[in-house]
């Protein structure tokens, strides 16, 4: 046993529990005395204290309503009363300490108004002459526990032998009463409730037998033994052996003689294997949690982001072939626009230059003409272009939302070639003074002959007044109709030339704005594509550094999971070890029991 609780102690250390080797190393000291520790637990004013003073017949720990305990008092066998109040102490039952002697009626008092006013591990020890302690029973009175989770409970159990779990008459055990005494089992498996306070609580037999009820069906093996404490002050302090029947409490004593001190050595080692496989179990809970994390897959941390690096890579990808042919679509529509807009707006000059010449003659308006039809177009040119520029910078905004990148700081802005082909005047044949004679004169011929003859039948001469003033009049009529069909004409080929002139301007111009757009183009996907590449380098270094520390983490991960396997075959050796050892000791007889749970 000594062996194996050595191994357990120095595989706590080892493992960095160093409490659990602490409350071992008491264990082992317990395996050379002849003590048997009984500590009694519970809650807030269930009488405990009072419980440990009818057992020994004397007012050592301190009681009252106002009074909770909260030092640990230990009463042990000793020729003459004494008792010394011990400081610090690692733990409230470590034998360390330094011991300070006081008076015996005021031990428990002044502990504990120490432990409630400083922060030094406080508890006193009493020894007393009586039969009962004289085998080597030491009783222990506890600080109140609230509930199993109390990390006390854990302190306590392990350095007990055997424990009495106070609970008052006056309600059946609770919920966290039951917990508790399960945490204290597991750990000290001799254990028994005191049933205290019966003198108060007149139905006490019904709730004993809830508690053995409740008990059972927990699975806990414990006596249920009814006392008042207050009975067996009173008969002790009579002499009335009848009332102190009445106390219970030699059934209690009963228990503690030959359930406990009858087999001492064997409850000893009981606790001590409990303590030991408690110990080894607390340490191999974590360990195997730890080791099933390290075995199973990783999939947090580094291998998450590295996953997600490799779908934004993915999808960075797509999104590149996304806006590429959306930027194609986008400047396909945008000629198309451009150039529709282009025609419309010199479609609306020529029908300006129609009306125009509806009335102007270009003989005298075409130098005014040409500067307004070249500004025209110059104005045509601007808007265009500038909403060409507009429609890219558009679209520019809409790809840098796509691939999260910027705008361009600036496209190619250079204004078209101007078209400055000079409108050359049409030809226009002159009307001078000569050309109106002679047609004139034809005119007037035609009129002479025609009105001459018809006059000669009345017997007038073929030139006569009548005749003469007709051909006056076809001369004149002949020139001004000519004059019109001049004007009619140039206005035509002033027309011509215009249209001429403003096609000419279409081609020329929409080449440019496609040759302008595609240069945008080129810098639009110039620009995002680096972005794209920049971005798509950026990410796949990325992912590169972090598949280097799943590598590095999964070749740590296999070193730990080797080495965590090597620490449980350890502790599995240990732990069965122990089992071994507490299997040998529960194979050892107990001399009969004087109480049954």
């Amino acid at each position: 046993m000594v062996d194996v609780l050595d191994d357990t102690i120095r595989a706590c250390a080892g493992y960095g529990r160093p409490d659990l080797a602490d409350d071992l190393r008491v264990r082992r000291s317990a395996l050379a005395a002849s003590a048997v520790r009984v500590v009694v637990v519970g809650g807030t004013n269930q009488g405990k204290s009072q419980l440990i003073n009818a057992l020994v017949n004397a007012p050592v720990c301190a009681i009252g309503d106002d009074l909770t305990t909260t030092a640990t008092a230990q009463v042990a066998h000793a020729a003459t009363p004494s008792a010394a109040i011990v400081t610090a102490g690692v733990r409230a039952l470590d034998p360390a300490g330094d011991r300070t002697p006081v008076p015996i009626d005021r031990v428990s008092a002044m502990a504990n108004e120490q432990a409630r006013t400083t922060d030094v591990t406080v508890r006193c020890e009493i020894g007393l002459p009586r039969e009962l302690l004289a085998a080597g029973l030491v009783l222990v009175d506890t600080p109140s526990l609230a509930d199993s989770a109390d990390p006390a409970v854990n302190a306590t159990a392990r350095q007990a032998d055997a424990v009495l779990l106070a609970s008052d008459a006056t309600r059946a055990l609770s919920q966290q009463e039951l917990d508790l005494l399960r945490v204290i089992v597991s750990r000290c498996p001799t254990a028994a409730v005191v049933l205290t306070k019966i003198d108060m609580a007149p139905r006490w037999r019904a709730v004993a037998q809830q508690d053995r009820d409740k008990l059972a069906a927990a699975g806990l093996s414990a006596p249920v033994i009814p006392v008042s404490a207050d009975l067996r002050l009173a008969a002790a302090g009579a002499g009335d052996r009848q009332l102190g029947e009445e106390s219970g409490f030699g059934r209690l004593i009963q228990w503690l003689r030959t359930d406990v001190q009858a087999n001492a050595a064997t409850i000893v080692r009981r606790s001590v294997t409990a303590t030991a496989a408690t110990a080894v179990d607390e340490l191999l809970r974590p360990m195997v949690a730890e080791y099933t994390k390290a075995q199973a897959t990783p999939t947090g941390g580094a291998v998450a982001r590295w996953h997600a690096a490799g779908r934004r890579l993915e999808e960075l990808q797509r999104e590149s072939a996304r806006w590429q042919t959306m930027l194609s679509d986008e400047v396909a529509d945008l000629i198309s626009d451009v150039e529709y807009d282009l025609r419309e707006r010199t479609r609306r000059i020529l029908r300006e230059v129609d009306d125009y010449f509806e009335v102007a003659d270009p003989a005298k308006d075409w130098d005014e003409f040409t500067e307004w039809l070249q500004d025209n177009l110059s104005a045509v040119a601007e808007d265009n272009f500038g909403w060409q520029l507009d429609r890219f910078e558009h679209i520019a905004q809409q790809l840098a939302a796509r691939v999260d990148g910027i705008v361009p700081g600036a496209f190619p802005t250079a204004f078209p070639a101007e078209f400055d082909d000079a409108l050359k005047l049409p030809g226009i044949e002159n009307f001078g003074v000569a050309q109106k004679m002679f047609v004139g004169m034809r005119g007037g011929y035609s009129g002479l002959l025609m009105f001459g003859l018809a006059t000669t039948l009345a017997g007038m001469p073929l030139i006569n007044a009548i005749s003469l003033g007709a051909g006056a009049a076809f001369g004149a009529k002949s020139v001004f109709e000519e004059r019109g069909v001049r004007l009619k004409r140039r206005q035509a080929a002033a027309k011509t030339a215009a249209q001429r002139h403003v096609d000419d301007f279409f081609l020329r111009y929409s080449k440019a704005s496609k040759d302008a757009a595609r240069a945008i183009h080129r810098v639009l996907r110039d620009h995002f594509s680096d972005l794209a590449r920049r971005r798509q380098a950026e990410i796949t270094e990325s992912a590169k550094a972090i598949k280097r520390t799943v590598d590095t983490e999964a070749a740590e991960q296999a070193r730990h999971a080797t080495e965590l396997r090597a620490r449980l075959a350890e502790l599995g050796s240990l732990r069965e070890r122990v089992r071994l050892l507490a299997q040998q000791t529960a194979q050892q007889s107990l001399q009969p029991r004087g109480l049954t749970a």
